[in-house]
């Protein structure tokens, strides 16, 4: 089950019940970092290939991860402010979209102009695979509150034009990832990772140059419990067991087991 990252209350009533299961079940305990468990979506469709890099974005995580093997992970780069689905709902929200905002926005940039406005690439000249998405949200308040009344065009082309911010900065930082890595073989992880318009440029760009690009099924990319199964699967399988004595943290950094 999962452990953390997340809200304690929340983590403390699962715990518990799986707790209880295990005691009066005989079955094994095993607590799974949720990072750990979107990196492993990937694993349920089809074989994990490592080493990898894997990209898992979301509403709460931006981050790359080199996987040299299951268990084992290596912290490349993350967001430093705002997560890239953080800033898709909070500009959806600004353009009047229902929540989650990434969906919508999507929807809507399908028949907008991804050029109609020039919002920033964060941090896309660093050098660094860092990231920043704070700025972009700013940009798109302040524009949106300069034009006034919202039309249906303004809408869709302001949604296109974010998307497309977000989109080319987490390629770009991706691409830059692999290089450093050395690693040609890239998973997509985690909500944002449904975003066709992410998929689309990766593939684009990473392709070329000869990068494997894999995600997983839409129905495994937003949290779910077979993730979470599939990566306690794996640390079962290596021998690896938590007792009744294990806790919950809200914050903490995926780290290796293997």
């Amino acid at each position: 089950m999962t452990n953390g990252p997340g809200l304690t209350g929340s983590l403390l009533v699962g715990l518990s019940f799986a707790k209880a299961l295990s005691y009066g079940g005989g079955v094994p305990l095993v607590g799974v970092h949720h990072l750990e468990g979107h990196i492993l979506a990937n694993a349920l469709h089809d074989s994990f290939e490592a080493p990898a890099v894997v990209l898992i974005v979301s509403g709460g995580h931006t981050q790359l991860i080199r996987v040299d093997r299951i268990g084992s992970y290596h912290f490349l780069g993350g967001t430093r402010d705002d997560a890239a689905g953080e800033a898709f709902d909070k500009i959806g929200k600004i353009l009047g979209l229902p929540f989650p905002g990434g969906p919508a926005i999507e929807r809507e940039a399908l028949s907008g102009n991804p050029k109609a406005f020039d919002f920033p690439r964060g941090l896309r000249y660093s050098g660094e695979c860092d990231f920043s998405f704070s700025g972009l949200k700013t940009a798109v308040r302040l524009k949106v509150e300069s034009m006034g009344k919202l039309t249906p065009t303004i809408i869709r082309d302001v949604a296109a034009s974010a998307q497309e911010s977000i989109v080319e900065v987490l390629t770009e930082k991706t691409k830059l990832a692999i290089r450093h890595s050395g690693v040609p073989r890239l998973y997509l992880a985690g909500g944002v990772a449904a975003n066709g318009r992410l998929r689309e440029m990766m593939q684009d760009r990473l392709g070329p140059e000869g990068v494997t690009v894999s995600w997983p099924p839409v129905e495994y990319c937003t949290d779910n419990a077979a993730m979470i199964a599939c990566a306690a699967y794996h640390h079962i399988s290596a021998g690896r067991r938590d007792g009744l004595a294990l806790n919950t943290f809200c914050r903490g950094e995926l780290s290796s087991w293997a």
